[in-house]
């Protein structure tokens, strides 16, 4: 199923605006600021042909690009999107492909604009483009990045802003709802940019502010009980993290006990991990979930092996072949019990997933594999659920807080589906888990009772595969090295390190070095995201 396809059904119930990708590294910003707009909105490929959308848009967006305009192969927009007859704005690289289209012509800049401008508008109160800037203060200091520029707009535009280097910095048809403008007003650096993307949204396009989660809640369930039916199960497998959670909680709600929650302990999970899972999804929240311990499995097949690529695929795998023994199990039972057979298979795929997957740029190299159960399909037969497909994270902590899920869970920190294996660098054994896992659970208890767990977005221990001197009740040591890693991020697409407090710092440090064993440094990573990813392998 192809992603447009994918996207159908949630556009349809909301007032929609497409964007159109065209590589720009800004592009899931325009999406996030969408939907705080209240706003639903749907990222596709440039390349996306119009007769072939399932879903009529209020409105376009076309992003903008790292391509130069005059680049051969520079990628270009279905010229049929000037038929849908919905407005339309074109940012930065949009703007240019706005005036290719309709008789504009474009260049490189003498002088290239990159960091702030000042913007002065020129927009007349009784012409429809005043909407666009309703409530903008002139000048506005907003944030350019290009290296073209519109030499003469289209006839029948006119211009409404401009800065010192960019005559043409923001333009409008004289009659159509067709905008162009050249800075970025999806990011922060744009001081008013947000409010410029709500005029367009809400002012232009009429669009109804009714996306919230607590609309979703209801249009999701109804939508879950159209797909699977009446007799229809459904297995997933569930981590204690936020988002399996989350999925886990909706599928109970939807269809009760036709859902079959597994969770494999795959003996790199944290501290007292299985434990605290069974207790909340089983005990707490009702969910009818089945515990596979197959650590002894996990940590046999990771002996000897230092390759992180190796390390993420032997846990995929062996996930798989777990996860399909317990399926088979629950789907006799359900069938001996007249429950008819297992059909359906949860997965927990949100939106920045989706993003990377679908734009111009296409499926970014690999970097690291991701740990998903797309395997289980083949061999199982089994049709995809994706509940939570549409969502960014903080829209998913949202949804989990309306289903009253315990802020606890609501608020945890992502963990990787490979678990601590890929925070032990180096050879993953059980006593190097133990040693990562115990830091671990050090460093997040101090960060909670400092106040600050909320404030981050991720953090956790690494075991560095190095060791260190140190001294030690009078006596050399030579032992293992711990970083602490914490870092802020709204959709973990992008991350910046976490300025943690000195004496928070210095507390954490004494109480690992003094507790556990074979650990006698602690480093803190001031790493962002890029150049680094957020997990060290």
């Amino acid at each position: 199923m192809s992603p447009n396809e994918l996207a159908t059904e949630v556009a349809n119930m909301y007032d929609t605006v497409l964007i159109l990708d065209f590589g720009s590294q800004y592009s899931h910003l325009i999406t996030r600021r969408i939907r705080e707009c209240g706003v639903y909105c749907e990222l596709l490929p440039c390349t996306q042909k119009i007769a072939e959308l399932k879903f009529k848009p209020k409105g376009v967006i076309l992003s903008g690009s790292p391509y130069s305009i005059t680049d051969e192969g520079a990628p270009h927009v279905d010229p049929a999107v000037f038929e849908l007859g919905v407005p339309i704005l074109g940012i930065c690289y949009g703007l240019q492909e706005i005036a290719r289209n309709l008789g504009g012509e474009t260049s490189l800049a003498v002088k290239r604009e990159y960091g702030h401008a000042e913007l002065a508008l020129h927009p007349q109160e009784d012409h429809h483009s005043y909407k666009l800037f309703a409530d903008v203060p002139s000048p506005t200091s907003v944030w350019m990045s290009h290296g073209d520029h519109l030499e003469s707009p289209p006839t029948d535009f006119e211009v409404i802003g401009s800065t010192a280097t960019s005559e043409y910095a923001a333009v409008a048809h004289t009659t159509l709802p067709i905008y162009g403008i050249q800075f970025h007003p999806e990011v922060t650096h744009s001081a008013d940019g947000a409010l410029v993307l709500r005029n367009f949204v809400v002012g232009i396009c009429e669009c109804e502010a009714s996306w919230t989660m607590s609309s979703f809640i209801d249009k999701e369930l109804e939508r879950i009980r159209t797909l699977v039916g009446t007799e229809g199960s459904v297995i997933g497998a569930v981590s204690g993290g936020v988002d399996s959670t989350v999925a886990a909680v909706l599928m109970k709600r939807a269809i009760g006990d036709r859902f079959h929650a597994v969770l494999v302990d795959n003996g790199v999970m944290r501290l007292n991990e299985c434990a605290q899972v069974k207790k909340t999804l089983g005990e707490q929240l009702g969910i009818n979930l089945t515990v596979a311990d197959a650590s002894d499995l996990f940590l046999g097949r990771l002996k000897g092996v230092t390759d992180p690529e190796r390390k993420r695929k032997i846990i995929g795998n062996t996930f798989i072949e777990v996860f399909e023994q317990e399926a088979h199990k629950i789907d006799e039972v359900s069938r001996k019990n007249g429950l008819g057979p297992i059909d359906w298979l949860l997965q927990g795929t949100l939106y920045p997933d989706v993003i990377e997957s679908i734009s111009f740029k296409g499926p970014s190299a690999t970097i690291k594999s991701h740990h998903n159960v797309g395997g289980l399909l083949e061999d199982m037969r089994l049709k995809l659920i994706e509940p939570l497909r549409e969502l960014f994270k903080d829209e998913v902590r949202a949804l989990g807080s309306l289903l009253e899920i315990p802020d606890d869970l609501v608020w945890r920190h992502p963990f990787p589906g490979p678990g601590i294996a890929i925070r032990v660098l180096g050879e993953v054994s059980p006593s190097q888990v133990e040693i990562a896992r115990l830091a671990d659970h050090i460093y997040i208890d101090e960060i909670k009772k400092a106040g600050l767990y909320r404030q981050i977005s991720q953090a956790y221990a690494a075991l560095l595969p190095v060791r260190s001197v140190g001294v030690m009740g009078d006596q050399r040591t030579y032992e293992q090295v711990i970083a602490l890693r914490a870092v802020e991020s709204t959709d973990f697409m992008t991350a910046d390190w976490f300025a943690m407090p000195v004496d928070v710092l210095k507390r954490i440090s004494n109480r690992i070095i003094n507790e556990v064993k074979g650990v006698n440094r602690v480093l803190y990573d001031v790493s962002s995201k890029p150049p680094s990813t957020i997990e060290f392998e």
